[in-house]
């Protein structure tokens, strides 16, 4: 289990975008319902590099999203002083009435939203809020989308709110950005887990969320990642380190394929 560990944190700390992309840190954007834990995922892999429990990004319980910018989260690696070649991109939740519009996600897929825009319920933003990026390059793009979902609520997603999953999909799709979830909060629909994260791989009910959400969401289960955030835990856990960073490893991964792709039709140039 360290070995597994101390692997994969090895591998994202070693982590280079496709070098001939020219890109120099890879963005990856989280999208999810309200209370899902997108931004308690950064704080997660925050943590792990930290060697403490960190909280950065701002969560909690709210009704309504807490997050209420765009922003692009860097990781720091205490070890070399530098940050990893790794941006997470947290955006305003998904929700019925007052969520983040599917042109605003659009925009952010292809670069155009500047860092610390603020999300506008009203209305999605436009070509004239201040900073907006005109001519974005590769590497103001999003190279890869993950879908944060919650375990325990994943029967009660609205349908307003799956429509909109769907639209942004549709969005993702178009442009060939690959997808993935995050499915969390598995230790508050089967007591073993909770008792045991290491549990998560042979939980049966574990399995069956598993295969709901892909099947919900529309992607391979082979894309669909459990992960457990800190959130009551008041030290580090290797368990949870592992699955936070597998789900991260295979992020990167999928990322990667995108920039190759992007580099063999000279979308680079």
């Amino acid at each position: 289990m360290v070995t597994s560990f101390q692997s994969l944190k090895d591998y994202i700390t070693g982590y280079h975008p496709l070098e001939d992309s020219n890109v120099t840190d890879v963005n990856v954007l989280l999208l999810g319902q309200v209370g899902a834990g997108k931004s308690s995922f950064f704080n997660t892999i925050n943590s792990i590099f930290r060697g403490e429990i960190t909280s950065r990004a701002c969560t909690g319980s709210s009704e309504h999203s807490l997050t209420k910018t765009f922003r692009k989260y860097r990781i720091r690696n205490p070890g070399s002083g530098r940050y990893l070649n790794i941006r997470l991109c947290d955006t305003r939740g998904l929700e019925e009435s007052l969520g983040i519009k599917t042109q605003d996600i659009a925009y952010i897929l292809d670069g155009h939203i500047p860092e610390h825009y603020q999300f506008n319920t009203a209305s999605h933003a436009t070509p004239k809020v201040q900073g907006f990026v005109r001519n974005p390059k590769l590497e103001d793009k999003i190279h890869c989308v993950v879908f944060v979902l919650d375990a325990s609520t994943i029967d009660v997603i609205s349908e307003a709110v799956l429509r909109q999953i769907k639209e942004i999909q549709s969005v993702i799709v178009e442009r060939g950005i690959p997808q993935a979830v995050y499915l969390t909060k598995l230790d508050k629909i089967c007591p073993h887990v909770d008792m045991d994260v290491t549990k998560i791989f042979t939980s049966t009910v574990c399995k069956q969320a598993v295969d709901k959400v892909a099947e919900m969401i529309g992607v391979p289960r082979s894309q669909v990642f459990p992960v457990k955030n800190y959130e009551k835990e008041t030290r580090l856990h290797i368990s949870i380190n592992i699955l936070a960073l597998s789900a991260l490893r295979q992020t990167l991964v999928f990322a990667d394929d995108f920039l190759e792709d992007q580099y063999e039709i000279g979308d680079v140039y």
